[in-house]
């Protein structure tokens, strides 16, 4: 996730929006995962807001 949001930030500039389902192939392969993260952001997203959420989440 992290390689995909600095891709688009760098090509793009810091305020690129991505769609957050992008990152899953199929909605039904990690629903755990997925139901866990929708309520934390929109269907699009800013990538900086995005990188931001996954690096929070390593730090715990």
């Amino acid at each position: 996730m992290l390689q995909v949001c600095d891709e688009k930030i760098a090509k793009k500039g810091s305020n690129v929006g991505l769609s957050f389902y992008a990152f899953f192939a199929n909605k039904n392969d990690d629903p755990e995962c997925l139901m866990e993260a929708t309520p934390l952001v929109d269907h699009f997203e800013k990538a900086d807001k995005i990188k931001a959420l996954v690096l929070a989440q390593s730090d715990n």
